[in-house]
């Protein structure tokens, strides 16, 4: 059975820090980018950070570019998200997600990882606010 599990959300004040985990399990983690998207009553899923399969390079979205980290490590099958300078815009469900596209870019080349199946996590909640 595939599991993809978040914690470490919780309430923060604005400039606060936390560090989401997603442990998973039951598929071959090393063969999927991965990724974390967050919706919220005011927004639809958006994307938020990816990782290529090796971990080799990350993207963001722009509004979470020089403040939130993604990284992997494939020997424990998990993937982290460390936020900082948080906001209130950043409020949210934050999800785990296994085989979402993954494009970066290297010079003058795009590139694109995938996976045919997609796992989602439940998600865990994330409430900036003074």
């Amino acid at each position: 059975q595939v599991q993809l599990v978040e914690s470490g959300g919780g309430l923060v004040q604005p400039g606060g820090s936390l560090r989401l985990s997603c442990t998973s399990s039951g598929f071959t983690f090393d063969n999927y980018p991965m990724s974390w998207y967050r919706r919220s009553p005011a927004k639809d899923r958006e994307f938020v950070a990816g990782i290529t399969k090796s971990g080799e390079y990350t993207v963001y979205a722009d509004s979470v570019k020089g403040r939130f980290t993604i990284s992997r490590d494939n020997a424990l099958k998990a993937v982290y998200l460390q936020m900082t300078m948080l906001k209130s815009d950043d409020t949210g469900v934050y999800v785990c997600n296994a085989g979402s596209e993954v494009s970066y870019s290297s010079g003058d080349f795009t590139y694109t990882q995938r996976h045919e199946d997609e796992h989602w996590g439940r998600g865990t909640q994330v409430t900036v606010s003074s």
